[in-house]
């Protein structure tokens, strides 16, 4: 059974890392055990310190991830339907989303100051192009008989693109904001690193600078568990269902 083949393997890479962290071969401060950093995890949560940070990172994660919601959708539909904006913006687009997010952090830092919109800003960047990208590729590739149908019942401007072009193009779509949020989760991790605030980024930090890796290692579990419990909260049941309703589960 999977879960039994999870168990087995998490269970052996636990121990793996327990045998390492005993042998020697690294001091303790450098490379704790797999119970000690269970323990700094526990305690974390117990002293609110690690709820108040996961908190404060995905309200920021919020905000610019919705920010680059709106703006990629509708760049994304004009980019795929308009020629010329294919042409000119695409182009430009297609080249960004090239750029590593953490490139946009020195840039934030000179407009904006190193704050909370600086970090919102590297999130925003970090989302926007995959989610146009994605937008983009689902709108061109909407059969055009689709399009042809819905003209002839009598669809015209706005709800053939609510209609037709956004049902059609859910897939691709829901992949570039699949995409978009797993970029914007490390755009942010990476801009909470330099701003001292209490957050993740800024927790693991504190850890660095402490020697403290088992607190690196805590805030690196519960970052990858905020991170899976999202996918598997939100995404997971949104790509059911449009598997569903596009016939391929099995």
């Amino acid at each position: 059974m999977p879960w039994l083949r999870r168990i087995a393997f998490y269970a052996a890479l636990l121990a793996v890392w327990e045998v390492v962290a005993r042998s020697g071969l690294y001091p303790p401060y450098l490379l704790p055990g797999p119970i000690e950093v269970l323990a700094t995890l526990w305690s974390g949560l117990a002293q609110g310190l690690f709820v108040t940070g996961t908190l404060v990172s995905l309200r920021r994660l919020a905000v610019g991830y919705a920010i680059s919601l709106v703006i990629g959708l509708a760049l994304g539909l004009l980019i795929g339907r308009v020629k010329w904006l294919e042409e000119t913006v695409g182009s430009l687009v297609l080249g960004l989303q090239a750029l590593p997010s953490v490139c946009w952090l020195p840039l934030a830092i000179l407009w904006f100051g190193l704050n909370e919109r600086a970090i919102i800003f590297v999130v925003v960047m970090g989302a926007l192009f995959s989610i146009t990208l994605g937008v983009e590729a689902g709108v061109k590739n909407t059969p055009p008989i689709f399009l042809r149908a819905a003209r002839t019942l009598g669809a015209r401007g706005p709800s053939i693109y609510s209609q037709v072009v956004l049902p059609a193009a859910l897939p691709a779509i829901l992949g570039g904001l699949k995409q978009g949020w797993s970029f914007a989760w490390r755009s942010l991790m990476a801009g909470e690193l330099l701003y001292f605030t209490l957050s993740l980024g800024n927790l693991l930090q504190s850890g660095r600078d402490l020697n403290d890796a088992a607190q690196v290692m805590a805030v690196m579990l519960l970052i990858i568990f905020v991170g899976v419990a999202i996918d598997r909260i939100i995404f997971a049941p949104i790509e059911r269902r449009v598997r569903d309703r596009w016939g391929l589960t099995g």
